[in-house]
């Protein structure tokens, strides 16, 4: 078995860390890198504390909105999102890093991945949001699909 290359590492280790995820529609993982080392890792999921949508149900689902639009409508966070706010909370810089994402960055994450200062994104699923791809264009962030399909994990639903 050939050894993976960095890229392939850290994106298998983000859709790991997917499988945390308590979201019912999709399950996404993110990690950011600086240096090949992990500062810090996201899943989507409600906040620490709150009930999950398995306890409470699909906003969502609940209202027929569509994936990629009206993200606010939603009682969780987003994989990049938790993962920035771990790394706020325990007090690491995300500047500089690499995102590693299960899917590419909605443009709510993607204004957060400009902000906090991630200079190159690896995703490995598409997302409907192209705003967010003229964003991260305008912040010449560059985003590098890498073609992976996890052998076991979680399953996404269809939106």
């Amino acid at each position: 078995m050939p050894r993976p290359s960095w890229d392939e590492y850290f994106i298998k280790i983000a859709f790991d860390v997917a499988e945390r995820s308590t979201c019912l529609r999709r399950q996404v993982g993110a990690i950011v890198v600086k240096n090949k080392r992990i500062i810090t890792t996201g899943y989507n999921g409600a906040p620490m504390g709150l009930r999950h949508c398995e306890e409470v149900g699909c906003i969502r689902e609940q209202q027929g909105i569509p994936s990629g639009e009206r993200h606010e409508l939603c009682r969780g966070l987003h994989a990049e999102m938790n993962a920035f706010l771990q790394a706020a909370v325990h007090g690491f810089s995300t500047q500089g890093g690499t995102l590693y994402a299960t899917t590419y960055p909605c443009s709510l994450c993607a204004k957060m991945i400009i902000n906090a200062g991630i200079e190159r994104v690896v995703e490995a699923g598409d997302y409907p949001d192209d705003l967010a791809r003229e964003l991260l264009a305008e912040a010449s962030i560059p985003v590098e699909h890498f073609d992976y399909e996890p052998t076991s994990g979680p399953a996404e639903a269809p939106d």
